[in-house]
């Protein structure tokens, strides 16, 4: 039976690895898990309840125009499936973990620049706590891949 680390490994054989590499392997999808659930939240929330918590919608509060929250949601979307669909090309794999970074980066920036942290810190240091995810995510993907 192939596993979804099989497939991320490159490897049909199965995982006989001992508690480190099924460690590994939990640490990877529980932080992969947890980066992509907040990006569809992210998406559900800038789509469909763009008014929380900012009554002018987050758009607007942070600055952004109008067009780019699309751009924002497909990307998004299409890095979660890139995540998450074992057999997905490692490069394309890449791809989705730096745009990732650069949108977490760019939203603790965009939080402190527009003066949320004087409503809440957390404003600033959620995307960042959430990158230390997907470092982490990023780091055993590696480490699974080369096994």
């Amino acid at each position: 039976m192939i596993t979804a680390t099989d497939a991320i490994q490159g490897s049909t054989a199965p995982a006989t690895g001992g508690l480190g590499t099924r460690r590994d392997r939990i640490i990877y999808w529980a932080t992969t898990g947890i980066v992509c659930a907040v990006m569809v939240f992210s998406i559900v929330n800038f789509t469909f309840i763009d008014r929380f918590p900012f009554p002018e919608g987050a758009f607007v509060h942070l600055g952004l125009p109008n067009y780019f929250r699309a751009e924002l949601t497909v990307a998004k979307a299409l890095g979660v499936l890139a995540l998450l669909i074992p057999g997905i090309p490692a490069r394309i794999k890449e791809f989705a973990y730096f745009g990732f970074g650069i949108t977490l980066i760019s939203a603790s920036i965009a939080h402190f620049s527009s003066g949320d942290a004087r409503i809440s810190v957390l404003f600033v240091i959620d995307p960042l706590i959430f990158l230390g995810l997907l470092i982490v995510s990023y780091f055993y993907f590696h480490k699974l891949r080369d096994a």
